[in-house]
Order: C-alpha cells, then structure tokens, then sequence
C-alpha cells in the first residue's frame, strides 16, 4: 500500500520535472530529465533494497510493510534532496529575484 503511494510520487515527480524543462527550453531536455529521475529511481532502488535486507529482519513482513517498502523509504531521502536541488531551487531563486525587482 506505501509502495503505491511512493510510485505515484515519482510520477508526479517526473510529470513535473518533463513539463518545467519542455516549457524552458526545449521537449528534449524534458525527456532527458526523465532519464535522470528514471536512471537515479532505478538504481537507487537497487541499492537501497540490499540495504533493507540487511536492516529488516523477514520476520517482521507484514501485507504493509515489507523490504521493498522500506528500500523505498530509504530511497525517498536522497531523492527529494537531489529532486529539490536540479528542479525546485531554480524556481524558488526565480520567484526571490521578481519580488526583489518589484521593491
């Protein structure tokens, strides 16, 4: 059920992120943005489930949680950080410069 919530997550995630770089610059950068979330998703993955194994004992599975849960928990993390810096930040220094030209 967690599992389900964090995919839709990254969907919006990557919705936003193809849609900010197809409207700046170009519909290839949009894909390529996509790309990077995809390739960091996927590895990322990858290495935080062998961590989760090693966390999480089997015995404590449940139909909620399990390791894959948790790799993705522990995924979300640095995620987010690399997620606010390449794709909100930007945003943030945009919106700061406008309202400091209108004072």
């Amino acid at each position: 059920m967690i599992e389900i919530l964090i995919f839709h997550i990254h969907i919006i995630a990557i919705l936003y992120a193809f849609t900010k770089n197809w409207q700046k610059t170009s519909i290839k950068d949009g894909f390529l943005a996509i790309g990077i979330i995809l390739l960091m998703f996927s590895i990322g993955w990858a290495m935080t489930s062998t961590i989760a194994s090693l966390i999480m004992p089997s015995k404590w599975n449940t139909i909620f949680f399990n390791k894959d849960t948790l790799s993705l928990i522990l995924l979300l993390i640095p995620e987010s950080i690399f997620y606010y810096h390449f794709f909100i930040k930007d945003r943030i220094k945009l919106k700061d410069s406008s309202t400091e030209k209108l004072i």
